[in-house]
């Protein structure tokens, strides 16, 4: 498997930002920003950045959070949860992880196609950068808790993944999103709760994680990558 490294890239707002970058292994088929959950750049994150890298995938991983609180990486109970909701909910603009992640495509959009990918806080985020960002070639967004009530939809091609027994986002919303069929975008519901894509959470759900990545390196191989 391929393995990156941490490196510093400077935002638009002049902000030194830590990414994790790695390369693709083999025939590179585009780049990918993937936007991480709540918890930051884990090794839970790492690993699916390896493995998309792995598919091909040049890969960069932004730190959003590094300018509130650098090198911020934490586990999923207690004081470190509480801090990572309240950067993710309170001292962290939205806007922000949007331009940072528009960086990241502008970065990577000369070599090929470019497709973004989030979990949790990313997963709205991707969804969002589907919708407003520029240089998307298409998008993946797992549970993210802000993309049924956000009232947008994508400019690009894009599913979203969502746990029918996420306790955080109830499933009436997503099937009132599925119900209103979002241009440009496909809602799948799992048998499966929050967070089902990662092996380090109790909600873990391997048959859902492998179709649902499954359905992402299709969708990206259908969008030129």
């Amino acid at each position: 498997m391929a393995s990156g490294t941490m490196e510093r890239m400077t935002m638009a707002d002049g902000a030194e930002v830590g990414v994790y970058h790695v390369h693709p292994a083999g025939e590179r088929r585009g780049g990918l920003v993937l936007v991480q959950e709540i918890f930051g750049i884990t090794d839970h994150i790492r690993d699916v950045a390896d493995d998309y890298a792995a598919e091909g995938y040049e890969v960069l991983a932004p730190a959003l959070f590094d300018r509130e609180h650098p090198g911020f990486e934490a586990d999923y109970t207690g004081a470190d949860l509480d801090r990572a909701i309240e950067l993710s909910r309170t001292l962290h603009p939205i806007e922000l992880s949007l331009s940072d992640v528009q960086t990241c495509v502008d970065a990577l959009r000369d070599k090929g196609p470019v497709f973004v990918i989030g979990y949790c806080y990313g997963g709205s985020i991707a969804w969002l950068a589907a919708a407003r960002l520029q240089g998307i070639a298409a998008a993946s967004a797992y549970y993210g808790r802000l993309v049924p009530d956000s009232g947008e939809a994508p400019k690009v091609p894009t599913i979203a993944h969502f746990g029918r027994y996420d306790h955080g986002i109830p499933v009436a919303g997503v099937e009132r999103l599925i119900a209103s069929r979002p241009a440009n975008a496909t809602i799948y519901l799992y048998d499966a709760g929050h967070g089902f894509n990662s092996d380090r959470r109790k909600d873990y759900h391997e048959p859902s994680a492998d179709l649902a990545r499954q359905r992402t390196l299709e969708l990206f191989r259908a969008n030129g990558g």
